[in-house]
């Protein structure tokens, strides 16, 4: 039987990362979460993940820079990217960043679980993950 996937949580704001574990928890996830994307690059679960959930602002490194180095270093984990400033401007950069999905803070479960589940399908059908989701 195979393990559960491996959802990685980086976000700078506690009860941003205490409810997407308890969500992702509940969908039988397995999560590992992280206060920085620094922290989160600097990690063991980096090359374990199956997803990453990131905020987008966050000190030291954004979640839009930290995609670029995972790309940089030829990793091709989905990446979705949660913001409470989303812009075009902002939106358009992570695009070009490879990004998965860019969700607007405030979003609903649903949305964020249909961007997860869509992000997660390309690994298995070898589609490439950053034209899976689309908002």
């Amino acid at each position: 039987m195979p393990s559960s996937p491996l959802i990685c949580v980086v976000d700078d704001d506690d009860s941003v990362r205490v409810s997407l574990e308890g969500l992702l928890r509940s969908l039988g996830h397995r999560v590992q979460a992280f206060d920085s994307a620094t922290a989160f690059m600097a990690s063991a679960a980096r090359g374990q993940a199956d997803c990453v959930i990131s905020d987008l602002q966050m000190p030291g490194m954004t979640g839009v820079e930290m995609k670029e180095a995972m790309i940089a270093a030829g990793e091709k984990t989905p990446v979705i990217l949660i913001t409470a400033f989303a812009d075009d401007i902002q939106k358009l950069r992570a695009e070009k960043a490879g990004v998965t999905c860019f969700l607007p803070k405030p979003f609903n479960g649903e949305k964020l679980i249909d961007c997860l589940n869509q992000a997660l399908l390309p690994r298995d059908a070898g589609e490439d993950p950053k034209t899976a989701c689309r908002p």
